[in-house]
């Protein structure tokens, strides 16, 4: 059964950089998966942030991310990867990434309410 752990967030003023984590385990190796980031700020809807597809890293962004964030994998160790820079109050959520072993996932992964989410990494932007 695949096991998410997301780390890397904390408090960070306006303009700054985070890099969050997700490290995956329980199958042989990321390479077959997909690699998606999501958050989800207090009351409002989990939101897809991010992709990056498994067979030739093509990148994927929301507009509200998009020229800020960058995502990446290293598959020999089984992480992905999530640099934020320049990053505004309204970035404050919780974050998640989730891996799915498709061709298409980075295509539907806005979508994706399926369950087994990781414990998500708190990022808070404020002054």
């Amino acid at each position: 059964q695949v096991q998410l752990v997301e780390s890397g967030g904390g408090l960070v003023q306006p303009g700054g950089s985070l890099r969050l984590s997700c490290a995956a385990s329980g199958f042989s190796t990321l390479e077959h998966y997909a690699i998606a980031w999501f958050r989800q700020a207090p009351g409002k809807e989990r939101e897809g942030m991010s992709c990056i597809s498994r067979r030739d890293g093509t990148t994927y962004y929301s507009a509200s991310v998009k020229g800020r964030f960058t995502i990446s994998r290293d598959n020999a160790k089984n992480m992905g990867y999530l640099q934020m820079n320049s990053l505004k109050p309204e970035d404050t959520a919780v974050y998640y990434c989730k891996v799915k072993p498709r061709d298409d996932y980075c295509s539907v992964y806005a979508t994706d309410n399926s369950p087994a989410w990781g414990p998500g990494t708190q990022v808070t932007v404020s002054a």
